[in-house]
């Protein structure tokens, strides 16, 4: 691939990314110190929400398989789709002038809509991947330099969400601040269309997806659910540690005023693996290479949960251990994926690229569900009452959520990916495979 096709891609996460992280790491906090809605009030919100988004992909993978325009079948969601996304997204961080039953109504109007838009764009875009390229090595380039594109919009939100919040003031500052991520995140999808072309198109022409051969391709697909499986514990464990990190700062430490300094040199450690990913992924291969990564996560967390809160150097060192850790799964997890569509249709003669796809975005967005309710429902269960000194028990289910769930992720994590088993060689084999069956149908 072109070095520009690849920065063109890696733009598109970036600006989604913009999104992804600032309701990740900040609509919780939003919603529970500034909004003016209980944790408990919050369960309700994240689980109905992130249910609607995640049994939402399914549908807009079906949907994206059967899409044909001049632009391909992906790339016009990233035109269409990036006004309303930005749009809805300011909306969600908006205080309305409601009472208590209007404002929570409010909550979860915006967020439901925000996941379901969010949808539209996303799941085309990951499905990309497969017909940009379909070579295995260039796959783990070309996600390198998109994950290179996520970090990097991360970064804008960890380093500029707070303090521009703080800059507008308490009643506008999260939505104002949301109108400029909202221009920024349009321009950078609208790179990302243009500067890209869907390429490759192993499947016959008047190859059809029905329901019946799209459940043949997720249900007999060991590679897929393998991958997904990996994905769900690497989003929970970053989902956790992510969310978690402004009630660490704030109530454990009493250093909200670190918050961004740990965000910003967490993403920048994540940036020193994407330099080693490729590399790795050449020498030990991408199921080894994610296994490298969860050790050093699991030796993170450990070493995050007994550490003494006040050494705040400490802290630092193993966030920065376990974000590290994390960089593998994040990476790799997108192109082991692709490589799962072309041994669907190698086995079954079908290829759906936006079901496969979609199928695994709705898993990992079921992780973050998972990890969006059980957040508020530990602080909820443990006496959390926001703006005001912690107990004893409100501190420890912070440690828990911050490195415990974690560790215990990437223990499953590092365990399950021995079973993956679509290496280069096997997959090599496949793609010629399928050229050469294409190649005979033609003539």
């Amino acid at each position: 691939m072109k070095f520009s096709s690849r920065l063109a891609y890696a733009v598109g996460d970036a600006g989604i990314n913009l999104y992804f992280m600032s309701t990740l790491s900040f609509l919780l906090y939003f919603y529970t110190d500034f909004y003016g809605i209980s944790a408990a009030a919050a369960v309700g919100v994240f689980t109905v929400a992130r249910l609607v988004d995640a049994f939402s992909d399914p549908f807009m993978g079906y949907l994206a398989d059967h899409t044909r325009s001049r632009w391909g079948r992906f790339r016009p969601y990233l035109l269409w789709g990036a006004i309303p996304l930005a749009l809805i997204s300011v909306a969600t961080f908006t205080i309305p002038d409601f009472n208590e039953t209007g404002k929570l109504v409010w909550a979860y109007v915006t967020y439901i809509l925000f996941g379901l838009i969010y949808t539209i764009v996303t799941v085309p875009y990951s499905a990309m991947t497969s017909v940009l390229t379909d070579d295995h090595d260039e796959r783990a380039t070309l996600t390198s330099f998109r994950m290179a594109g996520a970090f990097s919009g991360a970064l804008v939100v960890m380093l500029g969400f707070k303090p521009m919040a703080e800059y507008f003031g308490v009643d506008v500052g999260f939505q104002y601040t949301m109108i400029l991520y909202g221009v920024l995140g349009s321009l950078m999808l609208w790179w990302a269309f243009g500067g890209t072309k869907e390429r490759v198109d192993l499947a016959r022409p008047e190859m059809k997806i029905s329901l019946p051969n799209a459940m043949t391709v997720l249900i007999r697909n060991p590679p897929l659910w393998t991958v997904i499986t990996l994905f769900v514990l690497g989003m929970l464990a970053f989902a956790f540690r992510q969310t978690v990190a402004p009630y660490y700062f704030k109530y454990t430490m009493e250093r909200i005023d670190l918050l961004e300094w740990f965000f910003t040199l967490t993403l920048v450690i994540m940036f020193v693996g994407l330099v080693l990913i490729p590399p790795l992924t050449k020498r030990f291969g991408k199921a080894m290479t994610v296994q490298i990564g969860s050790i050093v996560a699991m030796i993170g967390a450990a070493g995050f949960y007994f550490n003494d809160p006040s050494n705040v150097v400490m802290v630092f060192v193993w966030g920065c251990v376990m974000a590290l850790g994390g960089a593998p799964i994040a990476v790799l997890g997108w192109a082991m994926l692709a490589d799962t569509i072309e041994y669907a249709q190698h086995a079954h003669d079908v290829r759906a690229d936006g079901v496969i796809n979609s199928t695994a975005t709705f898993f990992q967005k079921l992780g973050k569900t998972i990890a969006g309710s059980a957040i508020p429902g530990i602080l909820a269960l443990t006496g959390f009452v926001a703006n005001q000194v912690q107990s004893a028990e409100v501190l420890t289910g912070i440690l828990l959520c911050i490195a415990g769930v974690p560790f215990l992720a990437n223990l499953a994590l590092l365990l399950i990916s021995f079973v993956y088993k679509l290496d280069a060689q096997a997959h090599g084999k496949i793609v010629r495979d399928l050229k050469e069956r294409l190649a005979t149908e033609s003539t």
